[in-house]
């Protein structure tokens, strides 16, 4: 089906579904989905709205110039995005596989509508898995003196592959504050933790010590502050105390790739909306 997705963010009011639903009505639209929510203590409306394009009588070309003034109505923050434009994605990758794996055969099998243009990476581990799927793998080493030259390398293919969204599939570098303002909301990390509990590294060892009777894994946006973006998703699994170190490595990756084609997958979906720090997912 040929689509167009309108995502919208604004104070909350009445006559905002009427006004959005009448105008959509006015040019033939056939709503396949339509999803809103009230967030009270901030008086804020939120809303996803899907329809053909079938029967509609709107040229997308000029649907900016035609929405805007009930967008200043309403005081809306607002995009548009359509199913026939297939998003460039990026993934970022260091050694362990397992994210990356995941996410190529999910791409593969058509469960995630994205184009994938290149895949970068601060090792070679991963060159033959790019190479079954005949997608570019580039190896830009990260040297501690030397991260805002790589990130510069990066940024650079980036830009000239026209990417939309970069994908953290277990890349183990901390990305620096100029690199993620470029990007605001189309990074997305997964973190071996049920955040906010054991950012940063080595969480499972720090699980394992505490002695904590469930593990998780969370998909974020990544932002300045470090494993303090939006949160997208998050899953757990119980453990046990007979669960080793090694063990709960072992059972988190079966998390973390669950968890991060959740969030990718939503994202690519336009299913995704930011305030606050927070997200509304509507799945």
């Amino acid at each position: 089906m040929n689509t167009a997705t309108l995502l919208i963010s604004c104070p909350d009011r009445k006559g905002l579904s009427a006004a959005i639903a009448n105008f959509l009505f006015t040019y033939n639209a056939n709503i396949v989905h339509s999803d809103q929510h009230q967030d009270i203590s901030e008086n804020l409306f939120l809303m996803r709205v899907e329809w053909d394009l079938t029967d509609f009588t709107l040229d997308m070309a000029a649907f900016s110039a035609a929405f805007q003034p009930i967008a200043d109505r309403f005081q809306m923050q607002w995009k548009v995005a359509l199913s026939a434009r297939r998003p460039k994605m990026a993934i970022l990758v260091s050694r362990y596989d397992h994210c990356l794996v995941d996410l190529l055969h999910r791409h593969q099998s058509g469960e995630l509508h994205c184009d994938i243009p290149l895949i970068i990476s601060n090792h070679e581990d991963c060159r033959a898995l790019a190479d079954f799927y005949g997608i570019p793998y580039h190896v830009i080493d990260v040297p501690r003196d030397g991260k805002a030259q790589a990130e510069a390398a990066q940024r650079q293919l980036l830009e000239e592959h026209g990417v939309d969204l970069i994908v953290l599939a277990r890349y183990m570098q901390v990305l620096s504050h100029d690199f993620t303002a470029r990007y605001p909301q189309r990074v997305i990390n997964i973190h071996h933790s049920f955040l906010p509990a054991f950012d940063g590294a080595k969480p499972y060892h720090r699980a394992f010590a505490r002695g904590v009777k469930l593990i998780g894994a969370t998909s974020h946006y990544v932002t300045e502050v470090l494993d303090d973006g939006p949160i997208i998703e998050q899953d757990v699994i119980r453990i046990s105390h007979r669960d080793d170190v090694e063990e709960l490595i072992r059972k988190g990756r079966d998390l973390e790739k669950m968890v991060l084609a959740r969030a990718v997958k939503w994202h690519l979906e336009h299913r995704v909306l930011v305030y606050s720090n927070k997200t509304v997912i509507f799945a």
